[in-house]
């Protein structure tokens, strides 16, 4: 198996792990309820989503680290600003997985009832950095990754496009979500967020199932993987 297609199978599985953190919704139902601190149901369901989302987190860098030696030959700049948006979109997940894990903390401590509000208060937290971490920058990953896959056709166009035309979508979204106009799990919401949710899941799948297509970039790193032994031969 060339270098190639590894990549492909390792960046393909990590945009499919990363779709782990959808029951997640129904997981973290209870910790919204306002007297949940001093509440008596299952702590577990919390837990296991905010496992979940720690292992999105991590195959966010790595949907990031293993694309970068390709798509930096389209565009170096746009492929470090990529890592760097995956990068941070991963921190604010870890953030926000930390602000929930901390509420059930509380309530195993057996704080009370005056930690109501300090309980209710993080999840509040959790919400609005959701908006920026899985709402915002999935936005800008789509544009800077889009943009790259597009004009180099390392995968059929009509992927990245997915991404380029949910992204405004996507951003639309949150803005109505920030300024009140539906709630982050409205139905309004869910749909603006599907273009972006198919172009990341049906990206992961295209790079598993079939790899990179034949393209400039990656002749060319073929070129420099075969130039490496004859250089090493001649010295």
């Amino acid at each position: 198996m060339d270098s190639l297609r590894r990549t492909s199978l390792v960046a393909g599985g990590f945009y499919v792990l990363t779709f782990v953190s959808i029951p997640t919704v129904g997981l973290y139902g209870a910790v919204h309820d306002a007297d949940y601190i001093v509440g008596t149901t299952s702590e577990t369901p919390v837990v296991i989503g905010g496992v979940l989302e720690v292992i999105v987190a991590l195959a966010c860098i790595g949907t990031a680290v293993a694309l970068y030696p390709v798509v930096k030959r389209q565009g170096e700049a746009r492929a470090l600003g990529f890592i760097g948006a995956r990068v941070l979109e991963a921190a604010g997940i870890f953030v926000g997985v930390a602000s929930l894990l901390t509420v059930v903390a509380l309530r195993r401590a057996g704080a009370g009832t005056d930690a109501l509000v300090t309980g209710q208060a993080l999840v509040a937290f959790y919400d609005s950095i959701f908006l920026i971490s899985q709402g915002f920058l999935p936005a800008v990953n789509a544009l800077l990754l889009g943009s790259l896959l597009y004009q180099s056709r390392l995968v059929p166009r009509v992927l990245p496009v997915l991404g380029l035309l949910g992204a405004p979508l996507l951003v639309v979204s949150d803005a109505g979500t920030l300024f009140g106009l539906w709630d982050r799990l409205s139905p309004v919401a869910a749909i603006a967020a599907i273009p972006i949710a198919v172009w990341e899941f049906s990206l992961g799948v295209y790079l598993i199932v079939k790899g990179f297509r034949p393209s400039p970039v990656t002749a060319g790193m073929v070129a420099a993987a075969s130039a490496r032994p004859a250089r090493s031969a001649a010295v």
